[in-house]
């Protein structure tokens, strides 16, 4: 096995790392100030038009995006330490065009779209003119089983009439938004997992109605989390991705590549939340010493750093096994870095808020909204249980079938 990032890797990692030492972390505290200085909360600050013009003239732009010759024609592998670094920040993804749900959006344009789709939706996402929207969860059913969702994609004639409401539909509020994507039932009657469709909704169509913003253990996110309710929505029957039925399976393919994304920028949290760790047990002073000197800090950092370094190495490996092997090889390995990179990266923030104390919850630090996205993403894009279900039903398959050879 050769641990060696590739050159390309290596030169743009080297890159990224003086982008975000040099503009993003200093932008963070501004970036949040704006926030609340602004007419509309969900609005992009100044700040971050700055930096993505900054990311665009560095040449860090686009670099999850591997499809159709568009991005940096990064792999998998290639793309994952440099999501590390990137997801240190919670700014960071948006500063170089590479956060949800744009990413997922992007991929599956790029992947299922017509050419015209493609130059009316994808081109000015990829430029950042525009943002997206992804509509699948359902506020009444469980939607971890997509095929629950009750949500209608009714033809009639030239036009598709759209009924349901959504929830977490991330990226809605932002005034940028432009596109929905999405997904209901076009055949209720048809096989389980050709039932669902996805469709391209503009944001400002008829019928769709944003009912709340959602926060999230309190906190508000830029793009916001919109309750949303779609009513007789009429669309032309030439915005639907793929084919009637396509649903559910690019679904499934837009998910992996994004567990990956996930998995890794939450391992550049737990790394960030590591540093603050640090910091703070060399400089605080309780009972005669730095916490540095105490049993219990120095464990906690210590299993840290091997927890950290272990669910980095599986990640790593899933997105090899992507890159050689294909999405569907890579399945079980993709439900583990989803189920481990969220529960690690929310063990090492939770040390990190003990170790601060008092202020590990407060504000002053970004500990505490680290812990409420580690917490939340281990519900957000499957939660933990319907992967570890995955996992084990593969797992059982696999040995039934050595079982069954070795019988035979």
């Amino acid at each position: 096995m050769d641990f060696e990032y590739s050159p390309r890797t290596t030169e743009l990692a080297e890159r990224l790392q003086t982008f975000m030492r040099e503009h993003v972390y200093p932008a963070e505290a501004v970036y949040d100030a704006q926030l609340l200085e602004g007419d509309d909360y969900h609005e992009q600050p100044q700040v971050m038009r700055e930096l993505q013009q900054v990311a665009r003239e560095q040449g860090l732009w686009n670099l999850f995006m591997t499809h159709d010759g568009l991005g940096a024609g990064l792999t998998n592998l290639e793309y994952a330490p440099l999501a590390e670094i990137v997801g240190r920040s919670i700014i960071g993804n948006e500063a170089i065009n590479c956060s949800a749900p744009d990413t997922g959006n992007m991929e599956i344009l790029a992947m299922y779209g017509t050419p015209e789709q493609k130059e009316q939706w994808l081109r000015p996402l990829l430029d950042c003119e525009i943002r997206s929207a992804f509509a699948m969860t359902e506020p009444a059913v469980a939607s971890s089983d997509a095929t629950n969702i009750t949500s209608t994609i009714r033809r009639e004639g030239d036009e598709y009439v759209l009924n349901g409401r959504k929830w977490y539909t991330s990226g809605v509020l932002d005034p940028d938004c432009r596109l929905i994507i999405f997904m209901g039932k076009s055949d209720p009657t048809g096989p389980t997992y050709r039932q669902q469709s996805m469709v391209l909704v503009p944001a400002d169509a008829a019928g769709v109605e944003v009912v709340r913003d959602l926060p999230m253990f309190g906190y508000r996110d830029r793009l916001g989390h919109g309750e949303v309710q779609f009513t007789d929505v009429r669309i032309p029957v030439t915005n639907v991705l793929g084919h009637e039925g396509d649903g559910f399976a690019i679904a499934q393919g837009r998910l992996g590549p994004g567990r990956m994304h996930y998995a890794m920028r939450a391992i550049g949290m737990a790394e960030r939340a590591m540093d603050l760790m640090c910091r703070r047990a060399l400089e605080r002073e309780a009972f005669g010493g730095p916490l540095a000197d105490r049993g219990v800090v120095r464990e906690w950092i210590a299993r840290s750093r091997m927890e950290i370094d272990q669910v980095r190495l599986l990640t790593l490996r899933a997105s090899w096994l992507m890159d050689t092997r294909g999405n569907a090889a890579a399945r079980t390995d993709v439900a583990a870095i989803k189920v481990a990179a969220m529960e690690t990266a929310h063990r090492v923030v939770d040390r990190a808020v003990q170790t601060w104390g008092a202020a590990g919850v407060s504000d002053d630090t970004v500990l505490g909204r680290l812990y409420s996205l580690t917490r939340a993403l281990q519900i957000a894009d499957g939660p933990t249980e319907v992967h570890l279900r995955t996992m084990a039903r593969l797992e059982l398959k696999a040995q039934a079938a050595a079982g069954a050879a070795v019988a035979s």
